[in-house]
């Protein structure tokens, strides 16, 4: 990147206009919150566009992309060649920026499985255009972030899903043993462009910005090589995507303010906490109109649900029903680490039980550092059972015939007869993993000697 000159300064707001924003009525006198607030953020916000390409907000927002790494967009450029482009074409962009010229190119749609079932639509910018859309999010950030609701976790500095599952746990120790679920029916491919935009207005005023963002969202999306207009939605892939769908989804946060409801919201995954069924369903209701009329968003009316906390899962992470409620996996997040880890067995027949073991691994770890909260021990105690029983499932099936099983359960220390005897049972492996002479062969400490992650000890451990 340039040397940064005066112009390309980031610009900062001065001490007078903080205060103004603090207070807005009372820096304005006669004029109402509202137009005070719409004034001051037009003073303030009108020349984003410079903050945008400032070298040091492009020199983050390049070490950022190259770190996040992904897949090359429709040109094929991969974030190894971006250094060379910008070299070549960055004063170029940067005029065509700074005078609101610069045209996004298409957006190439993966789509990848959900858990659940269906797929979830991706839309991957070139390189490029990832470069300027981070930088645009991390110059609207500080802008829009300070007046986001308290109860909104997801995709903000300082704040976590954690956060938000312990925020959840606190309602649900405090009374409110009823939660409203709300799915939102393909957020992100459903978002209204003039609504979000008018959101973003509320916090900007420089033209040259606004329509880029204008041009991001309704940037094509290229399938087979034919581009195909966008007229709603903001796919998930972009950089700028979650900072857009907080500014869109802060309205339904402020609407719950303004009721006092108790909720966590993390992105699109909002959780309202409630003192009685009866009080979940009007909620429900009241909040699927409001979210309709207001945003013309829909509530996916099968996905979403009044029931208890602990009949549902938040962010992965269900409860116990105690009066102070622990935190545990779900059910359906301890199925999907089952099926993932089923996979690296199924390959795991043609390797050594240690190279499976350096596989799983950081599955593994990830996952317990993920559910660090959880505070019931028998599921990762159940847990830690069916991966030694799938490991010595392996061990049996790699053994393959009754000969070398009695070779290898004698070099184990099993006597003779109980070896001859286990050899030959007849039985099939999964059957011979959970078997006295295979537990007693290929004990914990065994594993623990390969190297394989107990997830009981590092639950434990955190």
């Amino acid at each position: 990147m340039a040397k940064a000159t005066q112009e390309q300064t980031a610009y900062k707001p001065e001490a007078h206009d903080v205060e103004a924003e603090r207070n807005p009525a009372e820096a304005t006198g006669a004029a109402s919150n509202a137009t005070a607030r719409r004034e001051n953020d037009r003073r303030r916000h009108d020349r984003v566009m410079e903050a945008v390409v400032e070298s040091k907000n492009m020199q983050e927002a390049y070490r950022r992309v190259v770190k996040n790494k992904g897949a090359p967009g429709v040109d094929g450029m991969t974030v190894d060649d971006l250094g060379g482009y910008l070299k070549t074409e960055w004063t170029h962009i940067r005029k065509e920026l700074l005078e609101g010229t610069y045209k996004p190119g298409a957006v190439r749609k993966v789509e990848i499985p959900k858990p659940n079932g269906g797929t979830r639509q991706l839309g991957i910018p070139t390189v490029a255009d990832r470069l300027i859309q981070q930088a645009i999010h991390q110059a609207l950030e500080p802008i829009f972030d300070p007046d986001f609701s308290s109860h909104s976790y997801g995709f903000r500095r300082g704040r976590s899903a954690h956060d938000a599952v312990k925020k959840a746990r606190d309602y649900v120790e405090a009374g409110r043993r009823w939660v409203v679920d709300i799915d939102l029916e393909k957020f992100f491919d459903r978002v209204n462009h003039d609504i979000l935009m008018s959101r973003v207005v509320r916090g900007i005023a420089d033209k040259r910005l606004l329509k880029l963002i204008r041009r991001y969202l309704q940037a094509g999306i290229m399938v087979s090589g034919i581009e195909t207009a966008r007229t709603e939605g903001t796919p998930q892939g972009s950089p700028l995507s979650p900072l857009l769908s907080n500014i869109m989804l802060d309205d339904l946060d402020k609407e719950l303010e303004r009721r006092g409801h108790a909720f966590c919201r993390y992105a699109d995954d909002c959780n309202i906490y409630v003192a009685s069924e009866k009080a979940g369903i009007r909620v429900m209701a009241s909040i699927t109109r409001f979210l309709a009329e207001g945003l013309k968003l829909r509530v996916n009316a099968e996905k979403s649900a009044v029931d208890r906390p602990w009949n549902l899962k938040y962010l992965g992470y269900s409860m116990t029903n105690e009066h102070k409620p622990r935190l545990k996996p779900a059910e359906k997040s301890v199925e999907r680490l089952k099926a993932n880890l089923k996979a690296a067995f199924r390959m795991g027949r043609g390797r050594s039980i240690s190279r499976t073991i350096a596989i799983i691994s950081p599955i593994l770890r990830g996952w317990c550092q993920y559910f660090k909260l959880a505070r019931v021990k028998q599921i990762f105690e159940l847990l830690d059972g069916w991966i030694r029983r799938k490991l010595r499932c392996l061990l049996w099936i790699q053994w393959k015939r009754p000969k070398r099983r009695y070779i290898n359960l004698m070099e184990r220390g099993l006597d003779d007869d109980t070896a001859k005897r286990s050899a030959g049972n007849g039985h099939g492996s999964w059957w011979n993993a959970g078997a006295s002479h295979m537990n007693k062969a290929f004990p914990k400490k065994y594993f623990d000697s390969c190297g394989l992650v107990s997830l009981l000890d590092l639950i434990l451990s955190f």
